[in-house]
C-alpha cells in the first residue's frame, strides 16, 4: 500500500508544484503590468456629451410603464446626448448576467433600438485613439474577450496598431468594455493564475476542484508517509 501512497504523493507534488510556479510567474506579472493597458483602457475615453434636458417635453413615465408591461423598473438615462427611458423587464444580479431591457425615447415615447449605426456612434465616443471603425459585428453568443457577458452585443473594430475592439450591449447601449492586444495578453496570465483554461471568466471550475484534491492528497499522503517512516524507525532523535 505504501508503494501507491508514495507514487501518488510524487505525482501530486508535480501537479501542485507546477501550478505554484504558474502562480508565481503570473503574480510577478500582475505586480509589473500597466493596469491601464492590461484592462483595455489604452484608448478608452470618458463619455461626456453635454446636453440640456427639457423636462417639460418628457413623456409621462406612467404612460411608458403602462405601454411596456411588465416592467420591474424605469430609469431616465442619457445616451448620445439624448434622454431615454430604460425599462427593465428581467433584472439579474449583475449587469453581465441575462437582463432584458427596452429603451424608449423620452421625448416621443417610441421604442429605440441599438442598431449598427447607433452602436458605432457609442463606440466612437468612448474611443480616443487614432483608428477608424473598420467593421461592426453583432454577437448573440459567447464573447471571448468578456466570457461572463451573457447578453447580445455589438463588436466594433478599430484599425489602430493595437487592434482595439469596443463592445456595446445591444439591448441597453451600455459599454461592456474595450479590448486590445494588451488586454488579450494580460488575459493569458489571468487565465493561468485562476486556472480558467476553459475561458469561462471564473475560478469556479473543475480545474480548481482537481487542484484542491491534488493538494489535499499531497498533504494526506505526506502525513501518512511520515508516520510510516517514523514507525519503521527512520527518524533518529539525538540528545
Amino acid at each position: 500500500m505504501m508503494k501507491w501512497v508514495r507514487k501518488f504523493h510524487k505525482w501530486a507534488s508535480i501537479v501542485v508544484g507546477i501550478q505554484f510556479l504558474v502562480w508565481l510567474v503570473s503574480g510577478i506579472y500582475f505586480n509589473l503590468m500597466d493596469t491601464t493597458k492590461a484592462f483595455g483602457r489604452t484608448y478608452k475615453a470618458h463619455i461626456n456629451v453635454e446636453s440640456r434636458l427639457d423636462r417639460e417635453s418628457l413623456v409621462d413615465p406612467s404612460i411608458v410603464l403602462l405601454k411596456y408591461q411588465p416592467s420591474v423598473s424605469l430609469e431616465l438615462i442619457k445616451m448620445l446626448g439624448h434622454p431615454f427611458y430604460q425599462l427593465t423587464h428581467e433584472k439579474a444580479l449583475y449587469s453581465h448576467f441575462k437582463n432584458k431591457y427596452t429603451l424608449v425615447d423620452a421625448y416621443t415615447g417610441k421604442a429605440f433600438l441599438i442598431d449598427e449605426l447607433v452602436a458605432a456612434k457609442i463606440a466612437e465616443l468612448s474611443y480616443n485613439g487614432p483608428g477608424k471603425i473598420s467593421k461592426v459585428i453583432m454577437l448573440d453568443s459567447f464573447i471571448s474577450d468578456y466570457p461572463k457577458q451573457q447578453n447580445p452585443a455589438w463588436q466594433i473594430y478599430f484599425d489602430d496598431v493595437i487592434d482595439t475592439i469596443v463592445y456595446v450591449e445591444a439591448n441597453s447601449g451600455r459599454i461592456i468594455g474595450h479590448s486590445d492586444e494588451h488586454k488579450r495578453f494580460a488575459d493569458i496570465f489571468f487565465m493561468l493564475h485562476f486556472m480558467d483554461y476553459g475561458n469561462n471568466g471564473s475560478f469556479n471550475n473543475i480545474q480548481n476542484v482537481f487542484f484542491a484534491i491534488a493538494a489535499l492528497w499531497l498533504a494526506l499522503s505526506g502525513f501518512i508517509w511520515s508516520i510510516h517512516l517514523g514507525l519503521k524507525g527512520k527518524y533518529n532523535i539525538r540528545h
